[in-house]
């Protein structure tokens, strides 16, 4: 039996930003599974330089050798690319991350001001006394006065209660990553173009490497080449493909109860976004630091600390869905698609038009796809 005030569900960027903002006010346990050997998702948002100087953590940040991401360019409504940069971002560039060493770094700093990690398989099993809770993880019990489910989009503490999350779309990625050859002059550009059967993303990584990735409908069949776009920046810096594609969801959706009895969910629990958005890592880390303040306050006997905090959330998550909506309808090229007519009837919240049976999953035929990426010339 290890008792705590604050047991934290999940190491990744969200559990261990709760961790190490609370491990100075109080007793913290993080339950987690060990973290997968690669994980994609290594766009980070300029305004995270914001948090880490709150948390404390700028300067180590910025010494940890992420590249810098100084524009997105998009073959997107059209067949010549635009870019966006961060020149006038008060916040300055965003990153590429190496996103095994960043998760390291943030577990790391949590461990430094005292936070206690555990790698556990599952969670076995849930229930509330009337006053603590009590966690069972194989042969661990656990106690605490609150829990936060920062365990990413399983939600495994919330979904022992009952909670579910609700999806809007079926969005999934086919991803790889792979070495360079030589520098290239996407160096610091995320490049995102459109196609009739989705999109693509490639975007340089420390190390000489990056990362390229197809996202599209689970239920929606792939054909065609790369796009031209894409193929000249891996054609051009001599990408090689070094690990087996992967395909993972990376769908839109949210736990249709945020908050309840002495918990809360932060991070990809609470809500997940569409990778079009570069703004998970960084909801990640601010609803993070967010669910740590409101836990803290929720000890300290504000009752309307835990409301507050989810009410802020599905904010964000509402402005987050317009915006998309926005970016998907600026598409229209391929009127006769099924992904892109998805996605401009409605927009989340609003009864989009995804089937509800006959699903099935292209994971095999994407892996062939994204495998084929070209070789350098």
């Amino acid at each position: 039996m290890i008792h705590a005030d604050v047991l934290v569900i999940g190491a990744g960027p969200a559990g261990a930003t709760v961790a190490l903002n609370l491990a100075a006010l109080h007793q913290v346990l993080v339950l987690h599974r060990p973290a997968p050997p690669s994980r994609i998702g290594e766009a980070l948002a300029p305004a995270a330089r914001r948090l880490f100087a709150a948390m404390g953590l700028l300067e180590d940040f910025l010494a940890q050798g992420h590249l810098p991401c100084h524009a997105n360019r998009a073959i997107w409504g059209g067949e010549v690319a635009f870019e966006t940069d961060f020149l006038r971002d008060p916040d300055g560039h965003g990153w590429h991350l190496n996103r095994a060493a960043f998760e390291a770094w943030l577990v790391g700093a949590a461990s430094a001001r005292g936070a206690a990690f555990q790698a556990i398989a599952r969670i076995d099993s849930v229930h509330h006394d009337g006053a603590r809770w009590h966690v069972r993880a194989g042969a661990l019990t656990a106690t605490a006065n609150i829990v936060i489910d920062a365990g990413g989009r399983t939600a495994p503490f919330a979904r022992r209660l009952g909670v579910r999350p609700q999806t809007t779309d079926r969005l999934v990625c086919a991803w790889t990553r792979g070495s360079v050859a030589r520098p290239s002059v996407e160096a610091g550009v995320t490049f995102v173009e459109a196609v009739a059967e989705g999109w693509w993303y490639t975007a340089p990584l420390p190390g000489e490497r990056r990362v390229l990735a197809f996202h599209t409908d689970s239920d929606l069949p792939v054909k065609g080449p790369i796009p031209p776009g894409v193929a000249a920046i891996l054609n051009g810096c001599g990408f090689v493909q070094t690990q087996p594609v992967a395909v993972k969801p990376a769908n839109s959706g949210r736990l249709d109860i945020l908050t309840g009895n002495g918990w809360l969910a932060a991070g990809d629990a609470a809500v997940h976004f569409d990778p079009l958005s570069a703004q998970g890592i960084f909801n990640a880390l601010y609803t993070g630091l967010a669910a740590g303040e409101a836990a803290d306050r929720h000890l300290a006997g504000d009752r309307d600390a835990l409301p507050e905090y989810g009410r802020a959330v599905e904010g964000i998550y509402a402005a987050y869905g317009l915006a998309l909506s926005h970016w998907y309808r600026a598409e229209t090229r391929f009127p006769g698609s099924a992904f892109w007519q998805r996605r401009g009837v409605g927009g989340l919240g609003s009864n989009p038009v995804w089937p509800c049976s006959g699903r099935s999953d292209n994971s095999a035929r994407m892996v062939s796809w994204v495998s084929c990426a070209p070789r350098p010339s």
